[in-house]
């Protein structure tokens, strides 16, 4: 089981490589124990590369900060523009899964026919991490927010977990964002640190909140929005598995 936190910085980790060890809670809040196998948990301990690292893109081109991210996820996103917004969230839920060996559960739906297509028919007997990164980018190829937002389940805010997914499926674009931890108070109120990819592909990021210097995200919400650096979601946004 995950340990809670004080309302005071509490370092889980001898370092400050992992979500749950960077970033404190705010005061008076903790984060509630997780199941260490679940997928909240992996979440919650994503590793993190060093302190002060830029976003790069798939071609190795620098996206400056500007407010718009806090850390990068130390997580290879390969030399084609494929792991986008959708993609990304996609990327953490099947790297959960294959790490967990639950291959069965391991399938996205494709947008032109809105069918499941899963990593077993594609891997057959090689169950290697190479050919599960293979799948991937084939499914990122035919995937988008509009695939997956119809395979995710709408939920009410107020219910928000980790894993859960913000997404919006636009004309032509849309976006999508994952909840990668979260806290509460002994009143029930929650915060929530997201994380993203955007177009060109790039390294999946931390987001800022731009109301805050920190990144964690409040669920008393008066307008039914969140504000992230660089798009604005509804409440009624979000979805989960």
């Amino acid at each position: 089981m995950d340990q809670k936190n004080s309302g005071k910085c509490v370092k889980i980790e001898k370092t400050d490589s992992l979500i749950n060890s960077r970033f404190c809670v705010t005061e008076g809040y903790s984060r509630p124990a997780l199941d260490s196998q679940s997928f909240g948990y992996y979440l919650r301990h994503l590793s993190l590369k060093p302190k002060g690292t830029l976003v790069k893109t798939y071609q190795g081109v620098i996206k400056e900060n500007n407010g718009i991210y806090c850390a990068v996820v130390d997580l290879e996103i390969g030399n084609r523009d494929l792991q986008q917004c959708a993609d990304a969230v996609m990327r953490l839920r099947a790297e959960y899964l294959f790490s967990k060996k639950k291959f069965a559960d391991i399938k996205f739906k494709f947008v032109a026919d809105n069918t499941w297509h899963d990593y077993l028919t594609y891997a057959k007997s090689d169950r290697t991490y190479a050919k599960f990164r293979a799948y991937l980018d084939f499914v990122f190829s035919y995937a988008n927010t509009a695939s997956l937002k119809k395979q995710l389940i709408q939920k009410p805010f107020k219910d928000i977990n980790i894993g859960d997914v913000f997404v919006q499926s636009g004309n032509p674009y849309g976006h999508a964002v994952i909840v990668v931890d979260i806290a509460s108070n002994g009143s029930g109120a929650k915060q929530f640190i997201l994380a993203q990819s955007y177009m060109p592909a790039q390294d999946i990021q931390i987001l800022q909140n731009k109301n805050d210097t920190k990144p964690w995200y409040d669920y008393s919400n008066k307008h039914n929005k969140i504000y992230t650096p660089e798009w604005t979601f509804d409440t009624a946004d979000l979805r989960t598995w």
